[in-house]
């Protein structure tokens, strides 16, 4: 779960990044964000009771960078 949330975290950054779609199709561009930010809050709201605070606390407040820098440097179970 928490490995398929980092992925789409990753993915939410790869389409701000991408400048080319959006100067191309800005509403292409913002389609993809706002699937992709659909997608983070259906994990979210999936995550198990026992999720760390930390990483709900960014996630609740759209720190989407945190949450994955969080995610990126926890200790693997």
């Amino acid at each position: 779960m928490l490995e398929k949330l980092a992925k789409t975290l990753r993915k939410r950054l790869e389409i701000i990044a991408d400048q080319k779609a959006r100067t191309s199709d800005p509403k292409g561009h913002l389609a993809m964000l706002e699937k992709v930010s659909e997608e983070i809050a259906q994990l979210v709201h999936s995550l198990p009771q026992e999720t760390h605070p930390r990483l709900l606390h960014f996630l609740q407040r759209a720190s989407y960078s945190k949450a994955l820098e969080f995610l990126e440097t926890m200790p693997q179970k």
